[in-house]
Formats: structure tokens, C-alpha cells, sequence
């Protein structure tokens, strides 16, 4: 597939050579499910999947968004099957702070020993012997932000930084206050939180991060497991003649500068109607009618995210 023209154009991690297009692709979703598990086991199609990330890659995307926990290891094995060896632009985000337990939970795992090896098992399922960038997934509260200092975590970050392991560190599901934090210790270059056109907490920590030139990187950008709904939406995506998660995605784009977009997904034309998004302009009006869709409610539900 010909590579595509406009990816939403480009963003550079700051302090770094690191220069991704804002339209990337979250591996999540390449894991399968067992039962209740999610992200949970090899995919139903290996093919496809495989297929799915070097379709990707050939259109221009060379952000992917990945973890050892996903899986766990499948979505890191998947990725070094399709990819390897990597495109010298490729720039391959993971993240650690998150084990898996045998009945598919998500667990707390942010202990030193706990983060090196996550770090380790990551290099290793991945095939690499630096790791671009590694984002400290914290874990107090499972599925929303919580106070409580990260001082520690973020310190083992830093000394396998200066060890060489890896070359930039990112914080997950974080407040302003433990952002700050961090960037005490070590400089950080993106935050990844849930946001999207209907959860919308980060308004401001996305304006303060862009104007210190941190990238963003909101997971559940389609609302995950729960898709967005609303009728707004889709009456704007109806006249656009888009999707409308086309739509939110695009929104994405427009909202901010340092937003890099990562949607998942186990299928060629879903990825192609992904891509797609970063070309579709959303004039003043539509953007008005766009941003009064937001969440009534503060309740996020319980379910896994990256």
C-alpha cells in the first residue's frame, strides 16, 4: 500500500531525534481473548495481525504503542515478527508498572525489581537492546488517576535511562501533580491518559504540556471497550460522509498540537478507515458542535486500558 500523504503531520519528542507522525497505532487489540480475559493470548488471526502492522508501517505510521502486559508478551512477539528488523524511524513505545495475573487481572507491579524486569522482558519479547521510550504505567488506582508520590518508580527509570536501557521515559495514567513530580527526577516526553471527545479531564494538562512541547497521547481515543455515542457525532460524520470514529479521531488531531493518536485495531480496513481520519478537516462550526460532547459523568468504567 502506497504510503500515505498526511498522517496528521509530525511531532518531535522534546530533547530527543525521536520525530513520529501524529497518527500512530496502539497494539492492544492484537492480543486475543480467553473467556473473560481480554488482551489476553495470541490473536485469532496471526496473519492479519501480522498483516495489520506492516500495512501500517508502509502507509507511514512510525508510532506504535505496545507493552509486555499485553498478552502478556503476544502483542511484543507479534510486533517483532511483522517488523523486524525495524525501520530505522521506527519509534516503538511500551510500558511498565502492570502485571497480569492467571485469571487475566490487572495488577499493580511497580516495585524496583518489579520495573527492571518489565524493562528486561520488554527488550527481550521485542528484540532490541535500547527501548525508545518507557512509560511508567501507575497503578494506584487501576482505571483513573490517583495522588501519591512516584518518586521511586520514576527514579529506576532514570538509572536504567543512564544504564542505557532505554532512551526516554513517559508517565501513564498520572495526575498534574505526579508529572511534575517526575519531571523532577528525569525529563519526561509524553503523558498517556484516557481522553477523548466525550472524557475530557485532561483539558487543561493537555494546554500545559504542549505549551512545555510534551506530547499527549490519550489512550481509549474511541472510548475502548465502550465506543463513543453520540448523536451529535454522528449527524457531523453523517454530513462529512466519514465514521464517527473517523470523526473523533480527527477531532483528536485538531484538538492540540502535541496529541498523538493511537487507535488499535485487528483489521486492514479498519487501520486504512484509521488512517484515513488525519485528512479530514474540521472547520470552526464543526469543531464547535464537536466540543459540546462531553461526559456528564465522572465514573470511568472498569475495564483494561493501556
Amino acid at each position: 500500500m502506497p504510503q500515505q500523504s498526511n498522517l496528521g503531520g509530525s511531532f518531535n519528542f522534546p530533547g530527543s531525534s525521536l520525530r513520529v507522525n501524529r497518527m500512530g497505532y496502539g497494539a492492544m487489540q492484537l492480543a486475543g481473548k480467553d473467556g473473560n480475559k481480554l488482551v489476553w493470548g495470541p490473536p485469532r488471526d496471526m496473519n492479519e495481525a501480522v498483516a495489520v502492522l506492516q500495512e501500517a508501517v508502509a502507509s507511514g505510521v512510525n508510532h506504535i504503542d505496545t507493552s509486555d502486559f499485553y498478552g502478556p508478551h503476544v502483542t511484543n512477539r507479534i510486533i517483532r515478527k511483522a517488523l523486524s528488523p525495524y525501520p530505522r524511524d521506527l519509534v516503538i513505545v511500551t510500558k511498565v508498572g502492570a502485571g497480569r495475573g492467571e485469571d487475566g487481572s490487572w495488577n499493580e507491579a511497580l516495585s524496583p525489581d518489579e520495573l527492571t524486569a518489565a524493562v528486561h522482558s520488554n527488550l527481550n519479547n521485542l528484540g532490541l537492546d535500547v527501548l525508545d521510550v518507557v512509560n511508567l504505567r501507575v497503578m494506584f488506582e487501576r482505571f483513573r488517576p490517583a495522588e501519591g508520590s512516584i518518586e521511586e518508580m520514576v527514579t529506576v527509570l532514570a538509572e536504567l535511562r543512564e544504564q542505557g536501557l532505554i532512551r526516554h521515559v513517559g508517565l501513564s495514567n498520572v495526575t498534574a501533580a505526579q508529572i511534575a513530580e517526575a519531571r523532577r527526577i528525569v525529563p519526561i516526553v509524553c503523558v498517556q491518559n484516557e481522553y477523548n471527545l466525550a472524557h475530557r479531564t485532561d483539558e487543561a494538562l493537555i494546554d500545559d504540556l504542549a505549551a512545555d512541547g510534551i506530547a499527549f497521547v490519550p489512550y481509549f481515543p474511541l472510548g475502548g471497550f465502550t465506543p463513543l455515542q453520540s448523536k451529535v457525532l454522528s449527524d457531523v460524520a453523517a454530513r462529512m460522509e466519514a465514521t464517527s470514529m473517523q470523526v473523533a479521531l480527527a477531532w483528536l488531531l485538531h484538538r492540540s498540537p502535541n496529541i498523538l493518536v493511537i487507535p488499535g485495531t485487528t483489521s486492514r480496513a479498519h487501520l486504512r478507515d484509521n488512517l484515513n481520519a488525519a485528512s479530514i478537516q474540521l472547520l470552526a462550526p464543526v469543531l464547535a458542535e464537536l466540543d459540546a460532547v462531553a461526559s456528564q459523568s465522572a465514573a470511568t468504567p472498569d475495564a483494561p486500558h493501556g
